[in-house]
């Protein structure tokens, strides 16, 4: 196993000791001495051996009569090179985001606004709150920091489930995603919305892509957010994925109403955890968070700096 395969396998073991199984086969991203190339293992033991160079997620999603639990299945054409690093999993994928499709979504919501009743009011609406997350190329993979605004007094992690969906807009597969966001700026003004969300180092995605026909039954899946600062856990909350009130393929449907997506997408479909409301991330927090059988997304928290000024991605 590659050393950052490695450290994605024992970031999931970390804070109860036990060994896990090695969970469904996934889909990956990884570094090589060619440039990305996608591989496949267990979400457990982290990436084992490599597709054929052709083989990429952009036309595996394009070309919707590909099934992702077929291409996890197959075998690899070589093994994952040693010490080769975990990218984030999404190619020239959008990033897109529903809002308050939880109870306890809704009433933080409320909490951090000025005024009015917006939130009620999308919560119960037929239509739901979607927004624009990240362009290609702007997530943060596994390991990779995730950002707060340099002018926000209050920064939260915001831990989602996300589906990727390919050109047909069928669901194909689950990944995990961190929607930072600055709740002091968009309580301030709903209207400054994509200021509090759409940042350099607002979104994190991975560690992997586990395939519908791989993954548990969501309403069995519950995701949990793990915040340590200075050695010590500040935030430690789950809750169950059941507890969503729209469903990820009406979410889905609504996004794709206007929209066209040529090599798919990727939805994150909203939170239900939310920190106390005298918490705020610091810069050296340590974010993780996990769904079993989907893995672990683990992240270090910096001040925000647009790509361009601090490197790109390799």
């Amino acid at each position: 196993m590659s050393g950052s395969a490695r450290r994605v396998a024992e970031s999931a073991l970390a804070g109860d000791g036990r060994k896990p199984a090695v969970g469904p086969l996934a889909l990956w991203r990884v570094a090589t001495d060619d440039g990305a190339r996608l591989a496949t293992g267990f979400v457990n033991t982290g990436p084992r051996g490599l597709l054929t160079a052709d083989q990429t997620l952009d036309a595996l999603l394009g070309a919707p009569c590909q099934s992702l639990g077929d291409v996890v299945r197959h075998p690899a054409v070589e093994p994952v090179p040693d010490g080769a690093r975990i990218l984030v999993p999404i190619e020239g994928q959008e990033v897109w985001a529903a809002g308050v499709t939880f109870e306890r979504s809704r009433l933080a919501r409320n909490e951090e606004a000025v005024s009015g009743d917006i939130y009620d009011r999308v919560y119960a609406a037929e239509r739901p709150e979607l927004f624009f997350k990240a362009r290609p190329g702007s997530c943060r993979g596994p390991g990779e920091p995730i950002a707060i605004r340099a002018d926000s007094t209050w920064n939260v992690p915001e831990p989602e489930l996300g589906v990727i969906v390919n050109a047909a807009g069928d669901i194909v597969a689950y990944t995990l995603v961190n929607d930072v966001s600055s709740r002091s700026i968009e309580g301030e003004n709903p209207l400054y919305l994509s200021q509090a969300k759409v940042y350099a180092g607002s979104c994190a995605v991975g560690p992997c892509l586990v395939p519908v026909s791989e993954a548990p039954p969501l309403d069995d899946m519950l995701i949990e957010l793990r915040v340590v600062r200075d050695g010590h856990t500040v935030v430690r909350e789950h809750v169950a994925l059941n507890e969503m009130r729209r469903r990820p393929e009406d979410l889905v449907s609504w996004l794709r109403r206007g929209l066209d997506f040529p090599v798919g997408a990727l939805l994150a479909t909203g939170t239900s955890i939310v920190p106390p409301e005298q918490f705020t991330l610091e810069v050296g927090d340590r974010v993780r968070i996990a769904v079993e059988h989907l893995g672990t997304l683990d992240s270090t928290v910096e001040i925000s700096v647009p790509r361009d000024l601090c490197g790109a991605d390799a």
